[in-house]
């Protein structure tokens, strides 16, 4: 198939278009290449893709009619994987207006291209922190997601309401995905576990936030990987026992689905520090610290929907992933056991 996935740059869209190029595929990847995190990480991906035969790059923001206009009138797309967004709960307290931007702005655009083109399926990366301050734990997509805590959460919330109106008055399948703290190799700067194994491979403290009493529901890359690709070929179809009198939020008359992509296995942030550290071989200085806004105490996906759609449920144990990461992270950043300071390896 031809299949544009935005947000190429990425960490999820990178590791999503190496597989579906493995597979065979012929991928238009596009990206702004922002510089919200390190920007060499990202040419760094994009370098490995380029280095295939069917991958082509695009590098232009989603919101730009003109440039979006131009890429759909020459290609014809048998899929689109939305990947592409303003990411991170903390910086959305920061500049709330850049969510706007590129989440929904973008993506209005991404879904006006694919109504006009006919495109046959979109997937779209959700997130977790659309469930807000709900405790009912596990996470459901059955249940309501209306009190999300930051401009983050509300963006993807906001994806999915307007997919769901496109679904329902253009006949567009949407199916958007839930995903659950992902990480692994080449993974964000901003995320968890990458700022505490350069903090620690540095000799400086990190910061544990709630006191430690935080439950996470970490989901390996490959895992998120393999759960986009079954789900690009489950295209989303009417619901026939959907019901107005007792509306399910993860379905809908129209072709709309939702379902969560996480591990289904909580992990308690001080194990998973234990983890890192036993990968490092070295111990971290903790540094403990109250609740940041915006923040939660615990996720927890149910991943029954999804499993039952795709015969899928991600398993890749903690242990192992961390210890994937810390692999990947010492040879990129040519990080030995006798170096504390990383040098990234676009310098050696």
């Amino acid at each position: 198939m031809k299949i544009l996935v935005t947000g190429a740059a990425g960490f999820v869209g990178f590791h999503v278009a190496l597989r579906l190029l493995g597979d065979g595929h012929e991928v238009v990847g596009l990206d702004s290449v922002n510089h919200y995190y390190d920007v060499r990480l990202k040419e760094a991906r994009l370098a490995l893709l380029q280095q295939r035969r069917n991958f082509e790059f695009v590098r232009t923001s989603l919101a730009d009619p003109e440039v979006m206009d131009q890429l759909f009138d020459r290609c014809v797309f048998d899929r689109v994987i939305h990947l592409a967004g303003q990411a991170g709960v903390r910086y959305s307290l920061e500049r709330p207006d850049a969510y706007v931007a590129s989440n929904i702005l973008g993506f209005l655009q991404v879904l006006e291209e694919c109504r006009y083109r006919k495109v046959p399926h979109l997937v779209y990366a959700s997130s977790s922190s659309v469930y807000g301050a709900s405790t009912q734990m596990p996470f459901s997509v059955r249940n309501g997601a209306d009190h999300p805590l930051s401009m983050y959460g509300v963006s993807k919330r906001t994806n999915e309401l307007m997919a769901h109106s496109y679904s329902y008055l253009f006949g567009l399948p949407t199916t958007g995905l839930r995903l659950f703290t992902v990480y692994g190799p080449w993974g964000r700067p901003d995320m968890v576990l990458f700022k505490f194994t350069k903090a620690i491979l540095e000799g400086r403290p990190i910061d544990v936030f709630n006191n430690g009493q935080m439950e996470r529901d970490f989901t390996y890359i490959d895992d998120v990987v393999e759960s986009v690709v079954r789900i690009m070929d489950v295209v989303a179809v009417p619901d026939p026992q959907w019901s107005g009198e007792r509306p399910d939020p993860a379905s809908s008359l129209a072709p709309f689905r939702l379902y969560n992509v996480g591990n289904h296995h909580p992990v308690d942030l001080l194990e998973v520090i234990a983890l890192l550290e036993e990968a490092l071989g070295r111990k971290a200085e903790k540094r403990f610290l109250p609740m940041q806004p915006g923040d939660v105490p615990a996720t927890h996906a149910d991943m029954d929907g999804f499993e039952r759609a795709t015969g899928f449920r991600p398993c890749t144990p903690m242990r192992q992933g961390i210890g994937r990461f810390v692999a990947w992270y010492r040879e990129f950043y040519g990080v030995d056991g006798g170096h504390s300071e990383p040098r990234p390896r676009e310098e050696r």
